[in-house]
């Protein structure tokens, strides 16, 4: 299905810079890459740049669901650097290779909430959760429901490919209860809750969603302290 979109051209990077009027070192490091096969969407590496750039030197926590043919976590050792605890999980045994070459890489499913919270017990707490994993909506609620919670304050959690969110053999639809978009819209109502008397749609996230952000099949939802909206006029005319 996605066929049709693979790129032809001669060169990915002038593509990347000429769409989204982006030129930055994840850039470099991706249209470069003469490592193990990464796959993605272009518009993905300005995304990922906006949203994960403030991590980069420190000794954060990142977790990737989806380890696939080992070229992300590479890509995201020398994004992040040296300093940053890198951790893939996939659902693949051929994955185990990967491990300790960029990062660690577990073997388990994203619909498995003990491995999970194993995971996370191992890396010592976790940052940033990126969802790259089945596509599947069922599991990435299950990932999100038991990630989220986990995540530290601030925590960022990324979901991509949600194209899969419109696609029936996904779990998705154009206006099922499935598709994982519903979802989203149930934590706008919650990061709205002052304004109404409704209790939460989505219990897991214990009122700290104070950001959610959409774009071509990536969500991002911000994870932090959630304080009461007060309002101020300051001035003198």
């Amino acid at each position: 299905m996605i066929g049709k979109y693979r790129f032809h051209g001669d060169d990915v990077a002038a593509d990347i810079r000429e769409k989204y009027n982006f030129d930055g070192d994840l850039l470099n490091i991706f249209a470069n890459n003469q490592g193990p096969v990464v796959h993605k969407w272009h518009h993905y590496i300005p995304l990922y740049d906006q949203y994960f750039s403030k991590f980069r030197g420190s000794n954060f926590k990142f977790l990737e669901i989806g380890v696939s043919k080992g070229g992300s976590l590479q890509i995201w050792r020398e994004y992040f650097g040296p300093d940053a605890t890198i951790m893939g999980i996939d659902i693949d045994p051929d994955c185990a290779q990967f491990d300790g070459q960029a990062g660690m890489v577990r073997i388990g499913s994203q619909d498995d909430p003990d491995f999970l919270n194993k995971v996370v017990d191992e890396m010592g707490g976790v940052d940033v959760v990126l969802d790259d994993g089945s596509h599947v909506m069922n599991h990435i609620r299950t990932s999100f429901h038991t990630l989220f919670p986990r995540l530290s304050l601030p925590g960022l959690y990324m979901i991509e490919d949600l194209h899969t969110a419109y696609w029936e053999d996904w779990g998705g639809g154009l206006d099922t209860p499935g598709n994982f978009f519903a979802m989203v819209s149930d934590l706008v109502t919650d990061l709205h809750g002052w304004t109404h008397k409704a209790p939460p749609r989505v219990a897991s996230t214990n009122g700290q969603v104070t950001g959610v952000h959409i774009h071509d099949s990536i969500a991002v939802i911000d994870k932090g302290p959630k304080h009461k909206p007060t309002h101020s006029r300051v001035g003198s005319r």
